[in-house]
């Protein structure tokens, strides 16, 4: 049989290797958009930013290494245009030889990834303008930032937006940050929110909040960026406004796609076409609180969701069994984790909700002073856990783990108070943070 995996990362090579590691006699190949196998895009901030040695640091596997050890046949510089569903031919241009190619299949998976979006706004191909996905953004970038980038503006407050601030301002540069929401990292409620505004703030990043941008100036080189409320002087820009589904290549194909794009898949990673799977940031995600398909895109869905992808495409039956909403980010002296939903999306989701918040200290009062700051969310009518966020110097980590865990086992917030967690002064009071939100909801 022969397997088509079209992208050569996270889901793709998961799948890939699940495949050989998991059945014999099949042919394997892989086509990759460019030229980079199985590397961690969540390190490139921190690539950026000299944390990171070496772009090298970030590759886990070559496509020598897939060739060579694993025998599959892991092709780069493939670009696919088209497949034909019916035909089982997957076609694409090959941007090394400069020609067009064709290669059939018996099952495929397609493992796109997503792509930065960039607004039509005027300017935008300016020199010293740049999204941030792939390693060859990472070093696009780091070639551009020399001693003569001064200011640099970064569009979007999410993840990339948060860490590429941190990163840039520990270079020397003087960052302001633009989003079109009143708030940074809106998977945060307003209050959690308003922690990472004060961090920023001390760490002398400008805000400009609740702006849309709508262009870019300069004559050869980006001078300065426009918004509906100001223009701001800078010699850089990072674009950082989220991602969308690489999935226009599959238009006419009739494989069902979500609102966004990102295609339907079911448990055992199918699509509505037979033979055809997906994962990973081109596909959707079950969202276990909100019990439904949702759109998510990281790292440790991709990886989950190829590995499965591949064990059904030998006959090795495995089920995803879907997603928390769990992710933590570093921002200076803070860690920032969630998981669950939000207020803001339980409203969306129409469930009745409570919420219950405390100020800590991540260990024994008298041992540390760092404060931890807990917010959980639960449902009004069964109690049921539907998220946690949490703002700290320390010990966020291991919390957020605690109620990922928490909610995938569908615990009532009275269960926390169950928990025989860890303590010893240095790590904990003898009532952890998250069991004294809970007393506060009893």
């Amino acid at each position: 049989m022969r397997i088509v995996i079209i992208g050569g990362d996270a889901a793709g090579m998961s799948a890939a290797m699940q495949i050989v590691r998991n059945s014999k006699g099949h042919e394997v190949i892989t086509l990759e958009r460019g030229g980079v196998y199985s590397y961690g895009q969540c390190g490139l901030p921190y690539l950026i930013g000299g944390e990171v040695n070496s772009s090298e640091d970030l590759i886990a596997r070559t496509p020598d290494t897939f060739r060579e050890k694993h025998g599959i046949d892991a092709r780069i510089h493939q670009e696919v245009t088209k497949v034909d569903c019916d035909q089982k031919i997957v076609h694409g241009y090959d941007h090394e030889e400069e020609k067009e190619f064709e290669v059939k299949y018996d099952k495929l998976l397609i493992a796109t990834g997503a792509d930065p979006i960039l607004p039509p706004w005027e300017g935008i191909n300016l020199e010293g303008i740049f999204p941030l996905k792939t390693i060859p953004d990472a070093e696009a970038i780091m070639r551009d930032l020399d001693k003569s980038v001064e200011r640099v503006a970064i569009v979007g407050g999410g993840y990339i937006g948060l860490e590429m601030a941190e990163n840039l301002v520990n270079l020397g540069k003087k960052v302001r940050l633009i989003d079109r929401s009143g708030e940074l990292a809106k998977i945060f409620d307003p209050e959690m929110s308003a922690l990472i505004h004060e961090e920023a703030d001390r760490n002398g990043i400008e805000l400009s909040l609740g702006e849309s941008v709508e262009g870019f100036e300069g004559e050869e080189r980006v001078q300065s960026v426009i918004t509906d409320k100001g223009k701001y002087t800078c010699d850089h820009v990072l674009l950082a406004v989220g991602v969308t589904p690489n999935t226009k290549f599959l238009e006419g194909t009739g494989i069902y796609k979500s609102y966004n794009d990102a295609i339907q898949v079911n448990s055992f990673m199918e699509t509505s076409i037979m033979d055809i799977y997906a994962a990973g940031d081109c596909a959707t995600q079950y969202h276990r609180i909100k019990e439904r398909h949702d759109y998510i895109p990281l790292g440790t869905h991709a990886n989950k969701q190829g590995q499965i992808a591949g064990l059904n495409m030998v006959n090795i039956h495995k089920s995803f069994q879907g997603i928390t909403g769990t992710s933590i980010l570093k921002f200076f002296s803070l860690t920032l984790g969630r998981t669950g939903i939000s207020c803001r999306e339980a409203e969306q989701e129409h469930i009745p909700y409570r919420t219950v918040s405390v100020e800590s200290t991540h260990a024994a009062g008298y041992y540390a002073k760092n404060k931890i700051t807990l917010k959980l969310l639960y449902n009004e009518k069964s109690r049921k856990l539907l998220g946690g966020q949490i703002i700290g110097e320390e010990g966020v980590d291991k919390r957020t783990d605690v109620l990922a865990t928490a909610l995938y086992h569908e615990m009532t917030i009275d269960e926390l108070l169950d928990l025989d967690l860890s303590y010893a002064p240095p790590y904990n009071s003898v009532w952890d943070p998250i069991q004294q939100a809970a007393r506060k909801a009893t």
